[in-house]
């Protein structure tokens, strides 16, 4: 290998996250292998970030993930590789009401089901880098983006909701598989970071409730582009930046004892207090308040009075 700190595969490196920590890491030494899924992403990546080596890889796809493990283990040798970032993923944001099968299984194929099948494929090759290294030391390194939505659930969120809770699960049941002095495994939980997800959420979302039907569509609208607009201002707005949660990656590929959990920008750190110490109905309470509108509002106590008459 041509960079001494050894090679580092990251999943869903065209934009966002995945393309400030690319960088990151490229800059801090590594040999970076930049998953992306086409030739043009391909192409444009290896303009802008120097020594990149971007691989065509659709997790949602066994023989894209085989393919691109093969070029990897042919490529590093003997030395293995030293780290994955699963950073690969997608939002759907809808009511759970207006929510179609396919697109569940397409929120849950990508961001939990081709994360586990990248691991499977990859993590014979992060054993190899184990060799030869100290055993106090983790050579291998398995880091897991996933969000503050992984420990509370917020409402027209439940698809992402739901795989970034499984993917937490995962990451504690293979972290206590592993031998830690071989392959460590890290969470990263970003709060609202300004990345291209949220302009592609804010779109979908729009879909679908002309895809719903007309009455269910009703139900939902007010609070539902209520809460897309307030998402979108909270993301375009918060001092949390890309390169904040690439350096947390990077802490966790380079450290003698990577964290098992980091927690990036103050609305992370505040969704894993809060599930820990708030019970559900207070929790329900301050989500509701934060995404309240017009038509959600409480009555006010004259009208109360008069809904009681």
């Amino acid at each position: 290998m041509a960079n001494s700190r050894g090679a580092v595969l990251v999943t869903g490196a065209s934009s966002g996250l995945g393309h400030a920590t690319a960088r990151a890491l490229a800059d801090t030494g590594f040999t970076v292998y930049a998953g992306v899924r086409s030739t043009q992403t391909a192409e444009r990546l290896t303009r802008e970030i120097p020594g990149v080596r971007p691989l065509i890889l659709d997790v949602t796809s066994s023989d894209a993930v085989s393919v691109a493990c093969k070029e990897v283990r042919e490529q590093t040798g003997p030395a293995g590789l030293h780290g994955l970032v699963n950073n690969a993923g997608i939002c759907v944001s809808a009511p759970l009401e207006c929510v179609s099968p396919d697109a569940l299984r397409a929120e849950l194929e990508v961001n939990l089901v081709g994360t586990v099948a990248v691991i499977q494929a990859f993590l014979p090759l992060l054993r190899l880098r184990s060799a030869g290294t100290p055993s106090a030391v983790p050579a291998g390194r398995i880091v897991n983006v996933s969000s503050g939505i992984g420990r509370v659930a917020a409402p027209f969120l439940g698809p992402y909701a739901a795989s970034q809770f499984a993917k937490e699960g995962i990451s504690d049941a293979l972290r206590r598989e592993l031998d830690p002095r071989s392959v460590s495994v890290s969470v990263v939980e970003p709060g609202a970071v300004m990345t291209p997800i949220w302009s592609k959420v804010s779109d979908g979302a729009r879909r679908v409730l002309e895809a719903a039907p007309a009455d269910i569509a009703e139900v939902y609208r007010a609070r539902f582009e209520d809460f897309v607009r307030q998402n979108e201002e909270r993301a375009r707005t918060s001092r949390t930046r890309p390169e904040q949660v690439a350096a947390a990656i990077t802490h966790a590929m380079t450290a003698q004892r990577p964290r098992t959990r980091y927690r990036v920008g103050p609305d992370a750190w505040v969704a894993s207090v809060a599930a820990r110490l708030l019970p559900d109905r207070a929790l329900d309470s301050v989500i509701r308040s934060q995404f309240r509108t017009a038509d959600t509002a409480a009555p006010s106590r004259s009208a109360a009075r008069e809904e009681s008459r």
